[in-house]
């Protein structure tokens, strides 16, 4: 084993959810553990009911800190936040006791990474109801992400091996995106991506597409002038602070010089743009990052899946590919700070 695998914190995610079903399988897989050290921030009786569902082969071993973990395949090392009955716990029905749980693990592993015990989080799904049940200010992962960390500028990119996604606006009605698009909002996306290709992924001169908001990026003006009025002078502004950005391109034919190889990232300036033609190529093996942060999060790019849950089908491709991610950002950033100093 490497000695410098990076420590990825696992969080369970919605404990009635698939997110327990999915550390299982993801952890049986030898491999994880060549690339990183996993610790699993759950609950211990949760996820020996979810190993018993998907007839996972490994052992489940409690925690109290880091240090105590063995990072072996075969056994699972687990630090149990919380203590659920897994008799009264039903899958695909969270109640205020599994959503406070949920939202536990996570504050802890941002703690954790804060205070660099490990080096970056995975997380598994959570969901916006449960959250709610349990009384929790946030709507989700990214809010309590950048609170919890201090963060006041960040962004959310999807990431697969093809294509790179970023996102502008997130989750906002289509009909907000027109005022609710800056800028400086734009700039700042383009320069949170310019920072994250080359600290996180290693990728020296990023090359950052910016996609219109409009049919056409706007024909002219014929069909809006948002990329006149605010897409343009952003790419310019960014350009003239030393960072490859080039737009605003035509949606409709961005992505396909993307996937060519000609951009390393495509801002986008609103959830579907972007995530549509991202899930067409990377619907199992997607990875959710979060960027700006001085923590490194990594995500599955899907839900809870209620409907799914407990039945021991859900693929664990993604949660796979976002601790691989997180390792990989992980090495690059160490590997930044040493060729600094």
């Amino acid at each position: 084993m490497k000695e410098n695998r990076p420590i990825v914190g696992i969080t369970m995610g919605d404990p009635v959810g698939v997110g327990p079903e999915l550390v299982c399988q993801a952890l049986s897989q030898p491999e994880i553990y060549e690339m990183a050290r996993p610790l699993v921030i759950g609950d211990v009786r949760i996820l020996e009911k979810a190993r018993k569902i998907t007839k996972s082969p490994v052992l489940i071993a409690t925690v109290n800190a880091p240090g105590a973990a063995a990072f072996k395949p075969g056994c699972i090392d687990v630090l149990s936040i919380s203590r659920l009955d897994p008799d009264a716990v039903c899958w695909g029905r969270p109640t205020s006791g599994t959503g406070t749980a949920m939202e536990q693990y996570i504050l802890t592993a941002i703690d954790m990474a804060m205070a660099e015990e490990i080096a970056a989080i995975a997380t598994c799904p959570i969901n916006k109801t449960a959250l709610k049940l349990a009384g929790s200010a946030y709507h989700g992962h990214t809010e309590l992400l950048a609170d919890r960390s201090g963060a006041s500028r960040y962004a959310m990119m999807m990431t697969g091996d093809r294509l790179r996604v970023v996102l502008v606006t997130i989750h906002i009605p289509l009909q907000a995106v027109p005022r609710e698009l800056t800028r400086n909002a734009i700039v700042s996306t383009i320069e949170i991506t310019d920072e994250s290709l080359k600290e996180r992924f290693g990728i020296a001169s990023p090359k950052i597409a910016v996609a219109g908001l409009n049919p056409h990026a706007g024909e002219s003006g014929m069909f809006g002038d948002e990329e006149a009025r605010m897409i343009a002078p952003a790419v310019e502004q960014a350009r003239a602070n030393g960072i490859d950005a080039s737009g605003p391109y035509p949606p409709d034919t961005v992505f396909y010089h993307a996937l060519g190889g000609a951009y390393d990232a495509v801002v986008c300036m609103y959830h579907d743009q972007g995530l549509i033609p991202f899930k067409l190529i990377h619907f199992s093996d997607g990875v959710n990052t979060t960027l700006g942060l001085s923590i490194i999060r990594t995500s599955v790019d899907h839900g809870t899946a209620y409907d799914i849950a407990g039945k021991g089908i859900a693929d664990p491709g993604s949660l796979i590919q976002a601790i691989r991610l997180a390792a990989v950002q992980a090495r690059n950033r160490i590997q930044g700070k040493v060729t600094a100093s």
